[in-house]
């Protein structure tokens, strides 16, 4: 069996997200299937998500850069803090 990729496990993920907010559960005949859990999916989600993007080298941080439309002064008081 091949091991899937990351980015194929979260598409599996979020297909599944879909049918579960689509209906918990449904029935066939005299059979009542009950799909996965929610919060479970959702959980695995962000872990998958989390592995994504250390394998593709992305940060889940904002990085600090200087923004084109934003203006910075000093505030003029003892400590050095800035406001826009």
């Amino acid at each position: 069996m091949a091991i899937k990729s990351t980015l194929s496990q979260i598409e599996e993920v979020q297909a599944a997200i879909e049918a579960v907010m689509s209906g918990q559960s449904y029935k066939v005949g005299n059979i009542t299937y009950t799909r996965a859990s929610l919060s479970a999916l959702t959980e695995r989600e962000s872990m998958l998500l989390s592995r994504y993007n250390r394998e593709n080298g992305n940060s889940p941080y904002v990085s600090r850069g200087r923004f084109a439309d934003a203006s910075y002064r000093n505030n003029g008081g003892s400590d050095d803090r800035r406001t826009c």
